[in-house]
């Protein structure tokens, strides 16, 4: 697994759940199961995710793992917070699981593609572990989706630091668009593949202060120490280029991304 380029901060966790809370709607009005399922949620983070989708799936039984025991630890506090009480939570390699084969009815994986190095080797050992029938759920987004008015090069360069730091750790910023030959590759059956976009303009503030503000110009912003020590732009670039991400979000601003849901099943 390539290393999590965000890293592990209280302010990164705030980002993850902003971006949970404030795409709710658009990622999983449709993430749900029959009921007394079991679903295994792989790379759950810090549960961003799982406090989203386990209560709308209350009779479901979720097993969440991640291969960050911090994380783990932070996700069972935030659950107890929220007595959320379907989910049990587990260390855990997405590569290497502890788990027998066809133990789960259905796989949930979020934002977590992205940072491997090797997907398919990832998307094989979830088959595995999935039963005949079951389905996967793979969420995730795509940088090379983002525009924005008014346009700026500074802030495509800094987005573009992003995506370049993804790929030298192992990751891949731009793996929505792969979702479907990603999934085909590794043998999965009846993909289907939607595209989930987010418009944002200053008609709609909670986007524009949930989505823009603090999930993906925060992002951007949170890698400008380790862009500017790789070289990647000179520091007055990425901070105009972050300065203007901030300037769509005031009058006249658009800002669009787009994410992939992807379902698949084990034949």
């Amino acid at each position: 697994m390539s290393k999590y380029v965000h890293g592990y901060s209280e302010r990164e966790k705030t980002r993850l759940e902003d971006q949970a809370n404030t795409l709710d709607n658009l990622l999983h009005h449709d993430t749900v199961w029959d009921k007394g399922e079991t679903i295994l949620e792989a790379g759950c983070g810090v549960g961003a995710q799982t406090q989203i989708i386990a209560p709308k799936n209350p009779t479901s039984h979720f097993t969440s793992v991640d291969i960050s025991v911090d994380s783990i630890i932070k996700a069972k506090q935030t659950m107890e917070v929220a007595d959320i009480k379907n989910v049990r939570f587990q260390v855990a390699d997405i590569f290497d699981l502890p788990f027998e084969s066809e133990s789960f009815d259905h796989i949930f994986v979020c934002f977590v593609l992205e940072h491997l190095s090797e997907p398919i080797k990832a998307l094989h050992e979830l088959k595995r572990v999935l039963r005949k029938g079951g389905s996967i759920t793979v969420i995730e987004g795509d940088h090379g989706s983002t525009y924005f008015y008014p346009r700026s090069d500074e802030a495509e360069k800094a987005i573009k630091c992003q995506v370049e730091l993804m790929k030298r750790n192992g990751g891949n910023a731009l793996i929505g668009r792969e979702l479907y030959p990603l999934l085909n590759q590794s043998g999965f059956q009846a993909i289907s593949v939607s595209p989930r976009m987010v418009y944002v303009d200053n008609s709609k503030p909670q986007l524009v202060e949930g989505f823009t503000k603090n999930t993906f110009t925060a992002m951007i912003e949170g890698v400008r120490e380790n862009s500017l020590k790789a070289g990647l732009v000179p520091e007055a670039v990425f901070d105009k280029g972050v300065a203007d991400l901030y300037r769509t979000t005031k009058e006249n601003g658009v800002f669009c991304y787009t994410f992939f849901k992807a379902k698949a099943y084990k034949q």
